[in-house]
């Protein structure tokens, strides 16, 4: 969810159940940084995961309860936000991604690949929450450094 969507680590520890759609795909941030709310797409294979985890797993951790946070921890309790930087630390490593990091990893990766498969910048602006586009020009730095090497890599003139 956290590469589909590109929310910050607290919005995504403070998901709550009907913010996330998965009939239309779209989670609701309430209160992202800034105060600000938004909606984000959630892609069709986290629409299905989240789907199986509210159907499987959670009401394990959670049998009486319908409602409330989305994600919650083995104990049922809510992620706070060291618990959930550092789980997600611990798989990034045991994915042995090439890359250290934990939440903001995805985030940067799902806005840098939506840039380089051709997303306007505004949209991506729009689905991080950036109140400044100047702040979601960061991530084209990437961008053109993956259009210099397609460059190299393809032009007849190089």
């Amino acid at each position: 969810m956290l590469y589909s969507t590109a929310l910050r680590r607290m919005e995504l520890a403070r998901l709550q159940i009907f913010d996330v759609d998965l009939v239309c795909g779209l989670v609701r941030v309430r209160g992202g940084k800034g105060g600000r709310d938004r909606i984000v797409p959630l892609g069709s294979r986290a629409t299905k995961w989240v789907d199986a985890y509210l159907r499987e797993v959670r009401p394990l951790l959670l049998p009486a309860h319908r409602e409330g946070t989305l994600f919650v921890t083995d104990y049922g309790e809510p992620f706070g936000k060291n618990r959930l930087g550092d789980m997600v630390r611990r798989y990034v490593g045991r994915a042995r991604f090439g890359a250290p990091g934990a939440c903001h990893l995805f985030r940067h990766a799902c806005a840098t690949h939506m840039l380089e498969n051709g997303a306007d910048i505004r949209f991506i602006q729009s689905m991080l929450g950036h109140a400044d586009l100047s702040t979601t020009q960061i991530y084209t730095r990437v961008s053109i450094a993956k259009l210099k090497e397609v460059h190299r890599a393809t032009h007849p003139g190089f």
